[in-house]
């Protein structure tokens, strides 16, 4: 297991979000860098965390975050364990009052839980080895510069309604 850091949010060519994740070690020329593809409202959710914001009103991950808070549950760690046909698997370790508790998550709901409780997040070996990307590849030329930068301002206007049915 390599222990990770969210670099960040990055758009790909289709718009689509990704998750990047960064071995906290930097290894020099073998720095890799592991994207995961995430929908928008998790992109959202990990964004409004790893910046020290909190939305208007209580997003899926916050409530998660306060459930297991209300009940005595601590995040232990998250692991993104395995990439079976292009899906990524992960696990939330909870140390509960019955004991420790290992749940299984999407990645993004997971990541997002591990930010907002400050729970050390890890990626298996093999996961690295089949779909992390050199470290290089992340840095964005000026125009996802301000794709990124349109992205925070969207969320500092987003209004709660804008997400209702």
């Amino acid at each position: 297991m390599v222990q990770v850091r969210v670099l960040g949010i990055a758009l790909d060519a289709a718009q689509q979000h990704i998750v990047l994740l960064k071995p906290l070690l930097d290894d020099g020329a073998a720095a890799r860098v592991l994207p995961i593809w995430i929908g928008a409202q998790e992109a959202t959710s990990i964004l409004i965390a790893v910046e020290g914001e909190q939305a208007p009103r209580p997003l899926s991950h916050d409530l998660m975050k306060t459930l297991l808070d209300t009940v005595d549950a601590t995040v232990d760690r998250v692991e993104v364990t395995r990439i079976e046909d292009g899906t990524f698997y992960a696990e939330i370790t909870l140390t509960t009052t019955f004991g420790t508790r290992v749940i299984d998550a999407r990645p993004s709901d997971a990541v997002a839980l591990a930010v907002r409780a400050e729970a050390p997040l890890f990626v298996a070996d093999q996961v690295f080895d089949e779909a992390g990307i050199p470290a290089e590849f992340t840095e964005q030329p000026a125009e996802e510069e301000e794709e990124v930068d349109k992205f925070k301002q969207f969320l500092d206007e987003v209004d709660p309604e804008d997400f209702q049915g």
